[in-house]
């Protein structure tokens, strides 16, 4: 296999918990000198206990695959510290372990089946190019507000049950909510918000819509998730925290996934002709694209009992995070890892993580719909061009963009 390698940096240098360091670009030297070096990294952090990050491809998916071991319940999925009230009471199904995973899963998993999922092809195309005929006269606009943000909000709320005009709403709100480290997005905390979802009051405004939608589902059914949850047997708290997590990470992800491929085909031209002249890959650049982009940086795990890994040892109740940027550039996995390639094959990229029970529930949608945008922009679109540098998010959780200006011409 033919391996690309990144400048080797001093482990001295490397600091995970350093949400400024990612603001620029991810820090992918960083992870290469890990996974060379110290594949079981113990990172520092200037107010928490520090945590052991995991940083090789087939480390994450030993992790992810022995929950009993490496919990999700435990301390939940953040690098935040919480105590027990806390983590009760933010604890969403992503953050829970079997048997209680299993059944809020099982609630809307029939859902997501690639059979359901393929139910809906025609519908997001059909929005896709709704809202490429609003963006592109524009000729120069903010993709990530016109086009990446709003083809998935608008696909998800129809299968959500949220009105099409509060789109922008739930968008804005997830924004405050997942963005809470980017002092643009960052709202007054206190200590009355520990219990919140991210410890953001806008988890309150969340709250308020969800509930509203849920009260008019119970008067007037429909055949959408919402009515689905209103009926289901859930405490307050867990339908609460269950609208937030679907609400969110039924737009948000996506959204980073389809702005990320845009900057890569224009940075790799060449297989943006590729592409153009060979429709046919477009099902393996969808996976490319999820590959490169890496929308999510890494989730937390926390040990049941002591560990050893690669001659280190975890101590019981230490934290655990698995970086899935770094799995997915993993050089004993994918053959030239930093090339932007749309014909990979293989690709068993980590982006919807590494199996195991926490696999995203909604990747074969998020696929689905990546693939369709970039039909539809490669055929309606002649030429784009990305003006200025892409403002990201200021955070090592969530691997996006918060604005990129472009220049687009139809065909």
């Amino acid at each position: 296999m033919t391996t690309q390698t990144l400048e080797t940096v001093s482990l001295d240098e490397i600091d995970l918990s350093d949400h400024d360091a990612f603001v620029e670009r991810v820090p992918h030297e960083w992870f290469a000198t890990l996974r060379r070096e110290a594949p079981v990294f113990f990172n520092p952090e200037p107010d928490g206990p520090g945590f052991y990050a995991i940083t090789r491809y087939e480390d994450i998916r030993a992790v992810h695959r022995d929950w009993e071991t490496f919990s999700s319940e435990k301390g939940g999925t953040s690098l935040e510290d919480l105590d027990e009230e806390a983590i009760e009471a933010r604890k969403s199904m992503i953050d829970m372990d079997p048997p209680r995973h299993d059944e809020l899963r099982g609630m809307i998993a029939r859902r997501f089946t690639p059979r359901a999922v393929r139910v809906w092809e025609d519908h997001i195309r059909k929005t896709t190019n709704e809202v490429l005929d609003a963006a592109l006269p524009k000729g120069e606009f903010d993709f990530v507000r016109e086009v990446s943000s709003e083809i998935p909000m608008l696909v998800f709320a129809e299968i959500l049950g949220v009105p099409k005009e509060d789109r922008r709403t739930i968008i804005e709100l997830g924004d405050r909510l997942l963005g809470n480290t980017d002092p643009e997005f960052a709202l007054p905390s206190d200590d009355s918000h520990r219990l919140l979802p991210f410890s953001s009051p806008a988890a309150l405004d969340m709250f308020e819509y969800g509930r509203r939608l849920a009260a008019e589902r119970r008067k007037e059914p429909r055949d959408d998730l919402i009515t689905q949850l209103a009926f289901e047997p859930l405490t307050q708290r867990e339908y609460d925290v269950f609208f937030v997590l679907l609400a969110t990470a039924g737009n948000e992800t996506t959204r980073h996934t389809i702005t990320h491929g845009l900057i890569a085909l224009t940075e790799f031209p060449d297989q943006l002709e590729r592409l153009r002249n060979n429709p046919e890959l477009m099902e393996t650049a969808a996976d490319e694209i999820l590959r490169w982009a890496t929308a999510v940086h890494h989730f937390r795990r926390t040990t049941t009992r002591e560990v050893e890994m690669h001659g280190v040892k975890i101590p019981e109740g230490a934290k655990v995070t698995t970086w899935f940027t770094s799995g997915n550039r993993d050089e004993t996995v994918f053959e030239n890892p930093y090339t932007f390639d749309v014909g990979r094959k293989p690709n068993k990229h980590m982006t919807f993580g590494p199996g195991g029970i926490h696999h995203c529930m909604g990747a074969h949608l998020a696929k689905l719909e990546v693939r369709i945008v970039f039909e539809e922009l490669l055929r309606r679109v002649s030429s784009w061009e990305i003006i200025g540098k892409p403002e990201r998010l200021r955070s090592n959780f969530f691997n996006a963009v918060k604005r990129l200006h472009v220049r687009m011409e139809g065909e």
